[in-house]
């Protein structure tokens, strides 16, 4: 996949991609030739329907797409010089569609900034997926199923050299077989503006993970889209498959997107201090906010969205299942890494996959933080930091539940989140969990028929 940075001259591309992104966090695009690209459309934009992106329905569904090429990246493809720009959305009145997931996050970030609490979010994603050399899925009336196939020894290949299904972490060729891909994918994120801190092969045969760097809260949601659409990219290109399903397959390791975040103020970050593990007062009260959310269900609705966030979400596999922070801990839903120096504490959410629209999620995350800063929570007083509270403290066990729970408490989301867009994000996750849940499984076939 050959990518590069946008040097600003029109006149050596093709095509203008215009990136639009959907209610589900998915990535969309129409594309105009460059003989019709100019300083009007760039200013102007383009009409679309949003009304087939999912957003809560609006009496004047035509909206207008503005390319940002503040971020615009080069693709060069069959002979095409392609220019790829994200989209803000506005209506024709001339408004920001505060539905629209970059507006989310920013208005959220722009919440920070009132308060007066920090500056910036800034926000490091570690990116989880399994990759497969064959996958067939069906499901009608008759018959259900799901086959997936892989080098490392899953499938029919399972009787092929292997390091087992749960030996991965750090593996190197020739037994890791995707190193190749997670090259060409870093590579292709480096080109397009994606700061990378490091890749490799996670615990699960077939299990890989690109970490990226820390940047600001809008750019930190924009990246993660992008990435996991250069991931698919050069995974067909080489005849794979990439899922970021967080939970693929039965009794093997599952994949999250943990987040490790920081609030900055005056250049400096507000997170470290002389209290536990590391932390000011803000910090902790951050954590607790999060906490207390994601143990409602609401925030969880946002950062685990799908009923197969739920089959992660299980005691045994490093998967967080309850309100705890800790430090080094991999099993809490708040790690404050152990490695770092004094003086530079941060925390990372453990709970979150990309299942998730990462604009809100990310979105949702800051906020939460921030109630709990102006509400001055402490999140030991309310038994988040004791091992022993933590049955006490489990998390909503099915996407039902969270969603029960995102409608009881959403005052925090106010700032950012517009009434329409919670309610339709309840409607459409709730006819998800519907599709899931009735239907029988396999498994019930062993234990009932």
């Amino acid at each position: 996949m050959q990518l590069s940075s946008y040097s600003g001259d029109l006149a050596s591309i093709d095509y203008l991609s215009l990136l639009v992104i959907d209610v589900a966090g998915q990535l969309h695009s129409v594309s105009l030739p460059r003989s019709y690209v100019s300083e009007k459309v760039l200013k102007n934009g383009i009409g679309f329907d949003a009304s087939n992106f999912g957003f809560a329905q609006v009496h004047a569904s035509d909206m207008v797409a503005i390319p940002d090429l503040a971020g615009a990246f080069v693709q060069e493809r069959d002979g095409y010089r392609i220019l790829h720009a994200f989209c803000d959305v506005f209506a024709t009145s001339g408004e920001a569609f505060a539905q629209y997931p970059r507006a989310v996050a920013r208005a959220a970030a722009e919440r920070l900034r009132a308060t007066g609490v920090g500056d910036e979010a800034r926000m490091l994603v570690e990116l989880e997926f399994y990759v497969f050399d064959e996958v067939r899925y069906s499901t009608t009336v008759d018959h259900s199923y799901y086959f997936v196939e892989s080098a490392e020894g899953i499938g029919e290949q399972s009787d092929a050299p292997r390091f087992g299904l749960s030996k991965g972490y750090h593996r190197l060729a020739p037994e890791d077989k995707y190193g190749l891909l997670r090259d060409r994918a870093v590579e292709a994120m480096i080109a397009a503006g994606i700061p990378v801190k490091y890749h490799h092969h996670e615990v699960g045969a077939s299990q890989l993970e690109i970490e990226l760097d820390f940047i600001p809260l809008e750019r930190a949601a924009d990246a993660v889209v992008l990435a996991k659409w250069i991931l698919k990219s050069c995974a067909e290109e080489l005849g794979l498959c990439v899922t970021f399903m967080p939970k693929p397959m039965y009794k093997i390791a599952g994949s999250g997107m943990h987040v490790h975040q920081f609030i900055v103020k005056d250049g400096k970050s507000i997170f470290p201090g002389e209290g536990l593990y590391g932390l000011s007062p803000a910090g902790l009260a951050y954590t607790a906010g999060i906490l207390e959310h994601a143990l409602s269900g609401s925030l969880l609705a946002w950062s685990n969205p799908s009923t197969n966030s739920y089959r992660r979400l299980v005691p045994g596999y490093e998967a967080p299942v309850s309100a705890t922070f800790a430090q080094g801990s991999r099993a809490a839903a708040v790690r404050i890494p152990g490695y770092l120096k004094k003086g530079e504490a941060r925390i990372e959410f453990r709970t979150g996959d990309a299942t998730a629209n990462t604009h809100y999620f990310l979105a949702a995350m800051l906020l939460a933080g921030l109630d709990g800063i102006e509400r001055g929570l402490d999140p030991v007083a309310k038994g988040y930091g004791a091992a022993k509270e933590s049955a006490r403290n489990t998390f909503p066990t099915g996407l039902y539940h969270v969603l029960a729970g995102l409608r009881k408490d959403r005052a925090y989301l106010e700032p950012a989140f517009p009434p329409d867009l919670v309610a339709s994000w309840i409607a459409m996750k709730e006819k998800e969990a519907e599709y899931v849940y009735n239907a029988p499984v396999p498994q019930e076939y062993e234990l009932y028929f």
